[in-house]
């Protein structure tokens, strides 16, 4: 008998580690608000040009299409028990709760968030929640996407504008003449995901902040940012490259 045994036990473990289909991220993006990232792409790019152009890029950049290169890619980092245990964090009671706070600031429109901007300077947050914020902030790598979607989403832009007056650039010449424009993005990005944040978890109590920081520190779902934060230039840098054809 312990042959089979043997033998099912090497089964299970190469199952485990296999590396997942590309299909199987779909949850977990979701649950990540990553996928969220996917579907203002394409209005970014898009923004400010001719119904024509903004039919073609809806096409270049749908959203669904755009995660799932995102996913493929992910696949070759993960295996079947990572990404299993990351979509069972970012599932649990303590990330729901928070993700419901988050979705609460938008249900209830942008003005109680923009008046709690104002008054951030008169009355700002106490430091020790500050410094949950942007321990959060850092795990998540909330900032750092924000960033990278609408650099990336400028950039571009300014492909088709220089393609417009018929002028051609390769991808590292265009990064040089953005470079400088990424630094003001950062800023402004983590100014609105700090002074959000601030808002959206103010019932929240602390020590649930530290225990929600906690979660996104763990091995898993970090791996799941860290490699998406890598990954998502090359997703724009691929779709530019066939907007030069």
């Amino acid at each position: 008998m312990r042959l089979p045994i043997v033998a099912l036990l090497l089964s299970c473990s190469l199952a485990h580690a296999a590396p997942p289909k590309a299909e199987a991220f779909a949850p977990l993006l979701e649950l990540a608000g990553i996928h969220l990232l996917c579907e203002q792409s394409a209005p970014l790019v898009q923004r400010g040009l001719s119904e024509q152009q903004q039919a073609a890029l809806a096409k270049l950049f749908a959203a669904d299409a755009l995660c799932l290169d995102l996913a493929k890619r992910l696949a070759r980092s993960f295996d079947q028990g990572q990404l299993q245990r990351a979509q069972q964090l970012l599932e649990s009671p303590l990330a729901q709760g928070f993700t419901a706070a988050e979705r609460a600031v938008g249900e209830s429109g942008a003005e109680g968030l923009a008046a709690y901007r104002q008054q951030l300077d008169a009355r700002p947050p106490r430091q020790e929640r500050l410094q949950l914020v942007r321990r959060l902030d850092a795990a998540a790598h909330t900032t750092a996407l924000a960033t990278l979607l609408r650099y990336e989403a400028g950039k571009t832009q300014a492909l088709l504008a220089l393609k417009a007056r018929g002028e051609s650039i390769d991808e590292l010449a265009l990064s040089r003449q953005t470079k400088a424009q990424k630094e003001a993005l950062r800023v402004s990005s983590a100014e609105a995901v700090e002074s959000f944040m601030l808002y959206a978890y103010r019932q929240m109590p602390s020590e649930q902040l530290v225990e929600y920081a906690a979660l996104y520190e763990q091995a898993e779902v970090a791996l799941l940012f860290e490699r998406s934060v890598k990954v998502f230039p090359t997703l724009f840098a691929t779709r530019r490259a066939q907007l030069r054809k």
